[in-house]
């Protein structure tokens, strides 16, 4: 690495306060016209230039640490930022102006970074790995008592054989209320096809060097710790639910199904965080939360339902039927009335996620979980509640949910449907609260006991869900065989209703098997001991 001469500088120290929207590149221009329109005075446009520095092996990236130096005009400035787990939609930063293009070791002190850039064979590996060109206005707006700073970013990102555009929209707190930030937030998502984003303009650079395409994004681990109270716990499986939400959006919308069904999965385990937490969660805001949390799982459904219904009559069009005869024919006439509910219900699914009502969703779950009114209750028992530790919360949630499935557990050959979805939903919720909280409980032995218990939840649920599932069909196919009569075969019947009665079969031949598998997976549940 090149030395040069470090400008003594104070250096800054905070936490960024922003919220990060991307755009479609063709209504920027529209966008920046109702900005001007405002009594602002806007930035003059600046070209900037960030040069992100790791390893070969990306050794920064793998600690959640950024590095880069960026050049505007002849300014350059050196920037360390850390995603250390710390509020949604802020970073911690250090930047101090320097007088090179490389990055300087003493420009780093008091950062994550500087232990690393001691070593010289560390510091000598570092190399620029990719940089981002954008051109950025900036308009400082007045929002009650608060000062927020509209940046909005035009650019690419360019790695060693790859590059991307970039177009951005980020608002940053300079002074006052975060709340006057989410309220300027959604002002703006109403005006305009905005998306909340969480991906920071280092993420995308280190995605494309790793030739990463988009692709649906599985639950992250929470790292929690023994020490946080019950509150910072929620906050912290809040927003990773939220992130993976967020992330899962674009996949969707490129017809990806198993984007579908990992934005579900996210929302599932929001709402099970939701009801785990609720003793801390009793207020006003919390219920219109859950409203909307309900209604878009509800426009996601029927799409996640219709994709397995389809690929279930595609798997028995491929098989022989059950009776030895030509039974089967219609499931072709079945399979096309399926896969146009499912195109229809993608489109319905896809419809809700760029309307209005749920980017405004994303903003408010974002303000909510970082300073909604949950956190400032004045009920006395809210507040004691929200100020214990996690690990004796998390105590209490495990064991009596445990406790709920152990009694209803041991008849499950005896229950019907109903009573079958309701002991799933006990199950999951249980399976989520037991990946949420293993944080909490250090150790060895804690974490081999965590395995075994979600060893056990997991099959147990999965079971469970393809028992829900069969029940669904059923319906689904009697209502599909009596809506769309088709050419008329022997007996009276018809094509689309012999091959429900093909579906059904089979779903009656794997009932037994699915009961037996829930059996044994509720004995491996029932022998593991706690973690807690």
């Amino acid at each position: 690495m090149c030395d040069g001469k470090v400008i003594r500088l104070a250096m800054k120290s905070a936490q960024e306060i922003e919220i990060k929207f991307s755009v479609p590149a063709d209504l920027l221009p529209k966008l920046q016209r109702q900005l001007s329109a405002k009594p602002v005075h806007a930035g003059r446009p600046k070209t900037l230039v960030s040069v992100y520095f790791d390893t070969n092996k990306l050794k920064l990236h793998k600690r959640g640490l950024s590095l880069r130096v960026r050049r505007n005009g002849k300014r350059r400035v050196q920037t360390v930022k850390a995603d250390d787990g710390q509020p949604l939609g802020t970073r911690a930063e250090w930047e101090r102006a320097i007088a090179s293009d490389v990055p300087q070791p003493q420009a780093a002190r008091g950062t994550p970074v500087e232990k690393m850039l001691r070593k010289k064979k560390l510091r000598n590996a570092i190399k620029p790995v990719f940089e981002t060109r954008v051109t950025r206005t900036t308009y400082p707006i007045k929002a009650g008592d608060s000062l927020i700073e509209i940046a909005v970013d035009r650019g690419e990102i360019d790695a060693a054989d790859a590059s991307a555009a970039l177009s951005e929209v980020e608002l940053e707190l300079k002074r006052g209320m975060p709340a006057d930030l989410f309220r300027l937030a959604k002002s703006i998502a109403h005006q305009a096809p905005l998306e909340l984003s969480f991906a920071s303009k280092a993420e995308r650079g280190y995605r494309l060097v790793a030739g990463e395409e988009l692709a649906p994004v599985k639950a992250a681990p929470v790292a929690l710790a023994p020490a946080l109270t019950v509150r910072e716990a929620f906050q912290a499986i809040a927003r990773a639910c939220l992130r993976q939400l967020v992330e899962n959006v674009p996949v969707l919308r490129q017809g990806d199904p198993e984007g579908l069904h990992q934005a579900r999965v996210a929302l599932r385990r929001l709402r099970a965080a939701v009801s785990l937490f609720g003793d801390v969660l009793g207020d006003p805001q919390t219920g219109t939360i859950k409203r909307e949390l309900k209604w878009i799982t509800n426009e996601l459904a029927p799409a996640r339902d219709m994709d397995v219904l389809t690929a279930r009559a595609e798997r028995t069009g491929e098989q022989a039927p059950l009776s030895g005869t030509d039974e089967s024919i219609g499931v072709p006439a079945l399979s096309k009335q399926l896969e146009q509910k499912r195109r229809r219900a993608f489109r319905r699914a896809r419809a809700a996620l760029a309307s209005t009502r749920f980017r405004v969703l994303l903003i408010d779950l974002a303000g909510w979980i970082e300073i909604g009114e949950w956190l400032t209750a004045k009920d006395p028992r809210l507040e004691l509640e929200g100020k214990r530790p996690i690990a004796q919360f998390a105590s209490e949630q495990l064991e009596r949910r445990r406790k709920k499935i152990l009694k209803r557990g041991r008849k499950l050959r005896e229950l019907d449907p109903l009573r079958r979805h309701k002991l799933r939903i006990q199950v999951k919720k249980t399976r989520y609260a037991a990946e949420f909280f293993v944080g909490a409980f250090p150790g060895r032995k804690a974490q081999r006991r965590c395995k075994q218990l979600i060893e056990g939840l997991e099959p147990l649920q999965d079971c469970l869900g393809e028992l829900n599932d069969i029940a669904v069909e059923r319906k689904l196919t009697a209502k599909l065989a009596t809506q769309h009569p088709q050419t008329r075969r022997r007996g009276g019947g018809n094509e689309t209703a012999f091959a429900a009665g093909e579906l059904t079969g089979r779903d009656q031949a794997r009932l037994e098997s699915l009961l037996a598998s829930a059996e044994e997976s509720f004995d491996g549940f029932a022998r593991a001991k706690p973690y807690w």
